[in-house]
């Protein structure tokens, strides 16, 4: 399962980051609010789950307050994988069955680690969607995202 979790992990770094230089490309894009706001949640939920995953607070007042530019934006991106990357470092299997605390306990669903993760990946997934669907509208063109061809650029590499 570990091998799973880190290949849909290096997966997301990489669709996100062809996203974000798609978006950075094109100028309307890189200053488009809707897409700022898109990115920005995407980061908030990623950081979420992954500090929860630490055992770090999530401070909400700083987590929420929306990068003033796509620079900004970029650079959490890059932060928040450098905190994935660490952890995954010295990630183990039993690792992934720790069940965590968070306000789903209060919910009566336990969560594991793996769970989460999936979470995090599934839920970037579908938000890079949106974000793709957006630079079409305002006339960007969307990188390709899918694990297919992020298997292709590894066996290539």
């Amino acid at each position: 399962m570990l091998s799973m979790i880190q290949e849909l992990i290096r997966h997301k770094w990489w669709a996100n980051a062809n996203l974000l230089h798609a978006i950075e490309q094109h100028p309307a894009a890189a200053e488009d609010e809707e897409l700022s706001k898109m990115l920005h949640h995407i980061l908030v939920a990623n950081r979420f789950w992954l500090l929860t995953i630490l055992e770090h607070s999530f401070v909400r007042e700083n987590e929420m307050k929306t990068p003033e530019n796509l620079a900004d934006i970029i650079d959490r991106f890059s932060e928040t994988q450098r905190l994935e990357s660490e952890w995954l470092s010295h990630a183990n299997e039993s690792d992934l069955e720790r069940t965590l605390e968070t306000r789903t306990s209060q919910l009566g669903i336990n969560v594991s680690v793996r769970q989460a993760i999936l979470q995090i990946c599934l839920h970037t997934q579908g938000h890079r969607s949106q974000c793709a669907t957006r630079l079409r509208a305002l006339g960007g063109t969307p990188p390709g995202m899918d694990y297919v061809l992020w298997i292709r650029e590894q066996t290539m590499a």
